[in-house]
Protein backbone atom coordinates (compact mmCIF):
# COMPACT_ATOMS: atom_id res chain seq x y z
CA UNK A 1 0.00 0.00 0.00
CA UNK A 2 1.48 3.72 -1.02
CA UNK A 3 1.45 5.80 1.99
CA UNK A 4 0.64 9.55 -0.03
CA UNK A 5 2.30 12.14 1.84
CA UNK A 6 1.18 16.14 1.95
CA UNK A 7 2.84 18.91 1.13
CA UNK A 8 4.50 20.77 3.55
CA UNK A 9 2.58 24.02 2.42
CA UNK A 10 -0.47 22.06 2.89
CA UNK A 11 0.74 21.20 6.86
CA UNK A 12 1.03 24.81 7.93
CA UNK A 13 -2.27 25.72 6.57
CA UNK A 14 -4.26 23.41 8.13
CA UNK A 15 -3.20 25.01 11.38
CA UNK A 16 -5.23 27.78 10.04
CA UNK A 17 -2.53 30.20 9.50
CA UNK A 18 -0.61 31.10 6.27
CA UNK A 19 3.25 32.63 6.17
CA UNK A 20 1.59 36.04 6.41
CA UNK A 21 0.19 35.33 9.63
CA UNK A 22 3.43 33.61 11.11
CA UNK A 23 5.54 36.37 9.99
CA UNK A 24 3.06 39.03 11.69
CA UNK A 25 2.97 36.88 14.88
CA UNK A 26 6.48 37.03 15.01
CA UNK A 27 6.89 40.69 14.57
CA UNK A 28 4.42 41.55 17.19
CA UNK A 29 6.79 39.50 19.46
CA UNK A 30 9.72 41.26 18.46
CA UNK A 31 7.54 44.93 18.87
CA UNK A 32 6.41 43.15 22.56
CA UNK A 33 10.33 42.46 23.99
CA UNK A 34 11.73 45.78 22.64
CA UNK A 35 8.53 47.73 24.67
CA UNK A 36 9.50 46.00 27.54
CA UNK A 37 12.64 46.74 27.25
CA UNK A 38 12.33 50.75 26.66
CA UNK A 39 9.79 50.30 29.63
CA UNK A 40 13.09 49.02 32.28
CA UNK A 41 15.32 52.17 30.96
CA UNK A 42 18.90 52.00 30.88
CA UNK A 43 21.47 49.31 32.20
CA UNK A 44 23.75 50.22 35.01
CA UNK A 45 26.50 49.86 32.14
CA UNK A 46 25.01 51.85 29.98
CA UNK A 47 24.38 54.68 32.66
CA UNK A 48 28.47 54.00 33.80
CA UNK A 49 29.22 54.48 29.99
CA UNK A 50 27.74 57.41 29.57
CA UNK A 51 28.69 59.25 32.17
CA UNK A 52 32.56 58.25 31.42
CA UNK A 53 32.00 59.86 28.02
CA UNK A 54 30.29 63.04 29.49
CA UNK A 55 33.24 63.24 31.78
CA UNK A 56 36.20 62.65 29.36
CA UNK A 57 34.14 65.45 26.90
CA UNK A 58 34.06 67.84 30.10
CA UNK A 59 38.01 67.40 31.00
CA UNK A 60 38.74 68.70 27.00
CA UNK A 61 36.08 71.07 26.98
CA UNK A 62 36.87 73.20 30.21
CA UNK A 63 40.70 73.80 29.48
CA UNK A 64 39.63 74.72 26.02
CA UNK A 65 37.03 77.55 26.78
CA UNK A 66 39.13 78.93 29.38
CA UNK A 67 41.81 79.47 27.23
CA UNK A 68 39.58 81.42 24.66
CA UNK A 69 37.96 83.05 27.43
CA UNK A 70 41.53 84.89 28.52
CA UNK A 71 42.81 85.08 25.23
CA UNK A 72 39.59 87.12 24.68
CA UNK A 73 40.13 89.15 27.48
CA UNK A 74 43.89 89.92 27.06
CA UNK A 75 42.76 91.14 23.66
CA UNK A 76 39.88 93.48 25.32
CA UNK A 77 42.10 94.94 27.26
CA UNK A 78 44.64 95.57 24.82
CA UNK A 79 42.39 97.28 22.62
CA UNK A 80 41.08 99.91 25.74
CA UNK A 81 44.38 100.41 26.49
CA UNK A 82 44.88 101.80 22.98
CA UNK A 83 41.37 103.06 22.80
CA UNK A 84 43.20 105.18 25.77
CA UNK A 85 46.17 106.37 23.36
CA UNK A 86 43.92 107.42 20.74
CA UNK A 87 42.13 109.50 22.98
CA UNK A 88 44.85 111.42 24.17
CA UNK A 89 46.18 112.02 21.23
CA UNK A 90 43.04 113.73 19.72
CA UNK A 91 41.95 115.16 22.94
CA UNK A 92 45.97 117.10 23.02
CA UNK A 93 45.08 118.14 18.69
CA UNK A 94 41.36 119.19 19.87
CA UNK A 95 42.43 121.05 22.92
CA UNK A 96 45.52 122.32 21.84
CA UNK A 97 46.78 121.31 24.77
CA UNK A 98 49.06 118.48 26.26
CA UNK A 99 47.47 115.40 27.50
CA UNK A 100 48.44 112.04 29.40
CA UNK A 101 48.12 108.44 29.21
CA UNK A 102 48.69 107.61 32.90
CA UNK A 103 50.55 105.06 34.08
CA UNK A 104 50.40 102.36 36.48
CA UNK A 105 53.70 104.25 38.66
CA UNK A 106 52.76 107.54 39.98
CA UNK A 107 56.69 108.23 39.45
CA UNK A 108 56.40 107.49 36.53
CA UNK A 109 53.21 109.49 35.74
CA UNK A 110 54.84 112.67 37.91
CA UNK A 111 58.64 112.53 36.71
CA UNK A 112 58.55 115.71 34.60
CA UNK A 113 58.90 118.05 37.17
CA UNK A 114 57.97 121.02 34.58
CA UNK A 115 54.54 120.01 34.18
CA UNK A 116 53.38 117.68 37.33
CA UNK A 117 50.11 118.47 37.50
CA UNK A 118 49.11 115.89 34.78
CA UNK A 119 50.77 113.61 36.42
CA UNK A 120 49.72 114.78 39.66
CA UNK A 121 46.08 113.90 38.56
CA UNK A 122 47.02 110.76 37.33
CA UNK A 123 47.77 109.13 40.35
CA UNK A 124 47.97 105.12 39.82
CA UNK A 125 44.97 104.92 37.71
CA UNK A 126 46.59 102.69 34.79
CA UNK A 127 45.42 103.94 31.56
CA UNK A 128 43.17 107.04 32.62
CA UNK A 129 43.94 110.11 30.30
CA UNK A 130 44.18 113.38 31.46
CA UNK A 131 44.34 116.77 29.99
CA UNK A 132 44.71 120.14 30.96
CA UNK A 133 42.68 122.43 31.44
CA UNK A 134 44.23 125.79 31.86
CA UNK A 135 46.80 124.77 34.58
CA UNK A 136 44.29 121.79 36.26
CA UNK A 137 44.17 118.78 35.31
CA UNK A 138 40.75 117.06 33.98
CA UNK A 139 40.12 113.36 33.60
CA UNK A 140 39.38 112.81 30.51
CA UNK A 141 38.64 108.66 30.91
CA UNK A 142 39.07 106.65 33.42
CA UNK A 143 41.20 103.91 33.83
CA UNK A 144 41.37 100.70 32.30
CA UNK A 145 39.27 98.00 33.81
CA UNK A 146 40.36 95.20 32.39
CA UNK A 147 43.82 95.00 34.08
CA UNK A 148 42.50 93.18 36.87
CA UNK A 149 43.78 89.47 37.83
CA UNK A 150 44.13 86.93 36.14
CA UNK A 151 45.24 89.70 33.40
CA UNK A 152 48.04 92.09 34.70
CA UNK A 153 50.98 94.30 33.80
CA UNK A 154 54.18 92.87 32.81
CA UNK A 155 56.32 95.84 34.30
CA UNK A 156 55.07 99.13 33.94
CA UNK A 157 52.90 100.72 31.81
CA UNK A 158 54.20 103.97 30.08
CA UNK A 159 53.12 107.12 30.95
CA UNK A 160 52.64 108.81 27.45
CA UNK A 161 52.64 112.83 27.60
CA UNK A 162 51.18 114.30 23.99
CA UNK A 163 51.45 117.71 22.88
CA UNK A 164 49.12 119.60 20.96
CA UNK A 165 50.32 118.39 17.48
CA UNK A 166 49.45 114.34 18.63
CA UNK A 167 52.59 113.65 19.20
CA UNK A 168 53.66 111.26 22.17
CA UNK A 169 56.16 111.08 23.94
CA UNK A 170 57.63 109.69 27.32
CA UNK A 171 56.72 111.40 30.51
CA UNK A 172 60.15 113.25 31.25
CA UNK A 173 61.26 113.32 27.81
CA UNK A 174 61.28 115.43 24.46
CA UNK A 175 61.46 112.54 21.95
CA UNK A 176 58.78 110.77 20.35
CA UNK A 177 58.08 107.55 22.10
CA UNK A 178 59.22 104.72 19.87
CA UNK A 179 59.00 101.51 22.29
CA UNK A 180 57.04 99.51 24.43
CA UNK A 181 53.78 100.86 25.81
CA UNK A 182 52.56 98.24 27.88
CA UNK A 183 53.02 94.44 27.83
CA UNK A 184 49.57 92.93 29.33
CA UNK A 185 49.77 89.04 30.12
CA UNK A 186 48.50 86.24 31.88
CA UNK A 187 50.31 83.28 33.74
CA UNK A 188 47.31 80.90 33.37
CA UNK A 189 48.03 80.70 29.61
CA UNK A 190 51.25 78.99 28.24
CA UNK A 191 51.37 80.29 24.80
CA UNK A 192 50.12 83.13 22.87
CA UNK A 193 49.66 84.95 26.67
CA UNK A 194 51.14 88.37 26.51
CA UNK A 195 49.92 91.37 24.52
CA UNK A 196 52.75 93.80 23.63
CA UNK A 197 51.71 97.52 22.81
CA UNK A 198 54.17 99.00 20.70
CA UNK A 199 54.45 102.90 19.53
CA UNK A 200 56.91 104.05 16.53
CA UNK A 201 57.61 107.54 16.25
CA UNK A 202 55.09 109.20 18.61
CA UNK A 203 51.88 107.90 17.05
CA UNK A 204 52.51 104.66 15.39
CA UNK A 205 50.28 101.47 17.68
CA UNK A 206 50.62 98.23 17.09
CA UNK A 207 49.93 95.56 19.13
CA UNK A 208 51.81 91.99 19.11
CA UNK A 209 50.93 88.25 20.34
CA UNK A 210 53.95 86.49 22.15
CA UNK A 211 54.49 83.67 24.37
CA UNK A 212 56.62 83.97 27.43
CA UNK A 213 56.50 83.99 31.45
CA UNK A 214 54.10 86.25 33.01
CA UNK A 215 55.53 86.90 36.45
CA UNK A 216 53.27 86.28 39.11
CA UNK A 217 51.34 89.23 40.32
Amino acid sequence: MIEVQKPQNAVAHSSGRGPDADDALRRTALAQVRARRHAYGFTLVELMITLVVALVLIMIAVPSFRTITLSNKLTTTANDVVGAINIARMEAIKRNASTQLCSNSASGNSSDPSSSALGGGCGTKTGAVYALNGTAPVEVLAGTVGITSPIQLNGDMTALRFTAQGLGRKVGETTPYGKTVADICTSQMSTNNHRVIMMTAGSILETKTISGDCPSS
